[in-house]
């Protein structure tokens, strides 16, 4: 059975490299594999950064206009260093604009995050949950009242509202065992981040379904997801220097090359797919380090969708 078969197929959009990225990369990636049957691209959110990156509402919002099914996702947006007014207007106007596509992932972020914006890491946990309750507040009230210990609003709407109903879905990408069972109580999808492990996931797949278990949540349909940096090639060799690149640039990990990302031959990197299927991944966010347009195709064909 092919991939696209068993499970739900996400692909990244050029939009962090090395590299300048063209536009005519982004609207070809985007229209193609649109046409190809993947269901969903994202980007990540990175604003000060050593590398070249998109802004992801402004990447995506081009994405939108150049589509018409393809759902559009970030992964993850860092809530706690951005007031949660702006992204709620943001992306329920992403929403909007796109007929409702939109995904929002959302994550905690590092200690230089908090750094880089001023924003203090001390109850970071408790601004982040105020921000989802006021995103979900604003995206569903038509007026809104709201009294927590990190924001306040009395009487105030937003407008335009979300398309989807009764919002957009909000997923979550953290790690931490705690913020794994938040997951289960706050979103509705989770995926592991491109540069944590494949043996993390294997472990936090399990945190996850159990948590979902005790919520009363049917861990089989909540969707489940893994980021993979990749690379395929008929010269491994070659596939394997292309996302050593990428992780010794980018991540300044080269030891994520093996551990995080996937590379090889396309019946390698079917079987190393696979492995995640079975570790309980029902989504893939297939993410493309290089030569996007040629990438696509590559994948495309061992996951069955060409």
């Amino acid at each position: 059975m092919a991939l696209k078969d068993k499970i739900r197929l996400g692909m990244s959009l050029p939009h962090r490299s090395p590299d300048p990225i063209d536009m005519a990369a982004v609207r070809q990636v985007a229209q193609r594999a649109e046409a190809l049957g993947f269901s969903d691209l994202w980007v990540t959110e990175n604003t000060l950064n050593h590398v070249f990156c998109f802004d992801p509402v402004v990447v995506l919002t081009y994405a939108a206009a150049v589509t018409t099914r393809i759902r559009l996702g970030a992964s993850v947006v860092v809530l706690p260093i951005h007031s949660p007014l702006m992204v709620a207007h943001q992306w329920a106007c992403l929403d909007y604009a796109s007929n409702g596509r939109a995904i929002l992932g959302l994550g905690l972020g590092r200690e230089h995050h908090y750094r880089q914006f001023e924003i203090p890491t001390e109850r970071r946990v408790r601004r982040f949950r105020e921000g989802v309750a006021l995103l979900k507040a604003l995206w569903t009230e038509p007026k809104v009242t709201y009294q927590g210990e990190m924001f306040h609003l009395t009487d105030e709407m937003m407008w335009p509202k979300p398309v989807q109903q009764p919002h957009l879905p909000i997923w979550m990408g953290v790690g931490h065992p705690d913020a794994i069972r938040r997951t289960a109580a706050l979103a509705d999808g989770w995926m592991g981040s491109g540069g944590s492990s494949i043996a993390a996931f294997s472990r936090s797949v399990p945190i996850l379904r159990e948590a979902l278990e005790k919520a009363g949540r049917d861990p089989t349909t909540f969707p489940t997801s893994k980021r993979v940096f990749m690379a395929v090639d008929e010269r491994p060799e070659v596939a394997r220097a292309e996302l050593h690149r990428w992780f010794t640039t980018v991540y300044h990990n080269p030891e994520g090359t093996d551990a995080s990302g996937i590379h090889g031959t396309p019946e390698e990197v079917r079987e190393r797919l696979e492995e995640l299927v079975a570790m309980g991944a029902n989504h893939l966010l297939l993410n493309p380090v290089s030569r996007y347009a040629e990438q696509l195709e590559a994948l495309a064909a061992v996951v069955g969708l060409s």
